[in-house]
């Protein structure tokens, strides 16, 4: 066991039985999404993860320590304290040295997973280069993190306020599979579309199994992002969103809104420009990427319990 790390009784007996498990961020839960539809979504995430085979492990940071799975109070805390910090690696010395409260960003996710030994995690969309990076070198540090860290990462795409053809490239530069679970074009968040395709597209949660269990058995670390469309009762057009998009980026800009600040306040007015409903959109796409997320944790595990047979 890390020094670092404490696990609840159920995701500590899920690990050392070689059950499936699998990661949820808490940046989602304390910046992500207003009080109480976060907490409600939180559970009821971890509920679909149950209902299809895995355990969860929703990681924060309390105490000094890095939390590998939340108890209820728990997570009410990471829902309505509104001194949580957003951390990402370089901010895991100092969150944990000075004993705060932190919510983990996809790259912390990634980070404190792998040192738990989990390698399936369900998140909304991934950081990646946002649009003007080539002036402001706004770059999300997710994308460096999936260059090294072995975690399979399912979400919707990246958010649609990013520039997703950089952000793309960028991975394909770092050797980071995009796969596109039934789908050959990329995802772009809130829209099941976005003009940009994948690198290989896969049907089955035992197809994807087995190109994680490749991945690290040849010691090509790093990641792959398991790119999973919105379903498309809850998908929003791409040119309706994208002009929300645009209006939002230019009151952050008018605002001088920059940093780690730029995404909740984009997803904040992007929110009340489309009255609540890209708000039941996210809502709709983590809980899809959770249920997709569990049955390839249990195709994983079944790869590597073949192993040992």
């Amino acid at each position: 066991m890390h020094q670092y790390l404490t696990y609840t009784e159920e995701v500590k007996k899920a690990l050392e039985m070689g059950k499936p498990v699998v990661a949820l961020e808490t940046t989602i839960i304390s910046h992500g999404m207003p009080y109480p539809q976060n907490i409600q979504m939180a559970k009821e995430v971890e509920q679909i993860i149950r209902n299809n085979g895995a355990v969860p492990a929703t990681i924060g940071i309390m105490n000094g320590k890095i939390k590998i799975g939340l108890n209820d109070e728990e997570l009410e805390e990471f829902a309505t304290n509104e001194q949580v910090e957003k951390v990402s690696r370089r901010d895991f010395p100092y969150i944990l040295s000075s004993g705060k409260m932190g919510a983990t960003t996809v790259a912390a996710t990634m980070i404190a997973a792998d040192l738990a030994g989990i390698r399936i995690f369900a998140t909304g969309g991934i950081g990646g280069v946002h649009r003007g990076a080539e002036t402001t070198m706004d770059i999300s540090a997710d994308l460096t993190e999936l260059a090294h860290t072995n975690v399979g990462v399912i979400c919707a795409g990246v958010k649609s306020i990013l520039d997703i053809g950089r952000t793309l490239e960028y991975l394909e530069t770092k050797g980071v599979p995009v796969v596109g679970f039934k789908t050959e074009e990329f995802p772009s968040f809130y829209s099941r579309e976005s003009g940009f395709g994948v690198d290989f597209r896969l049907d089955e949660p035992e197809e994807v199994g087995k190109v994680l269990k490749t991945k690290w058995d040849l010691k090509l670390n790093g990641g792959i992002v398991i790119s999973n469309p919105v379903p498309a009762a809850h998908a929003m057009y791409h040119d309706q969103i994208e002009s929300v998009i645009l209006e939002a980026l230019q009151k952050a800009d008018e605002l001088k809104i920059t940093g780690k600040n730029v995404t909740p306040f984009l997803l904040d007015s992007i929110k009340q420009l489309t009255e609540g409903k890209s708000l039941e959109t996210n809502i709709a796409l983590v809980k899809h990427n959770a249920e997709v997320a569990a049955k390839i944790a249990v195709a994983y595990a079944g790869q590597k319990s073949e192993q040992l047979v």
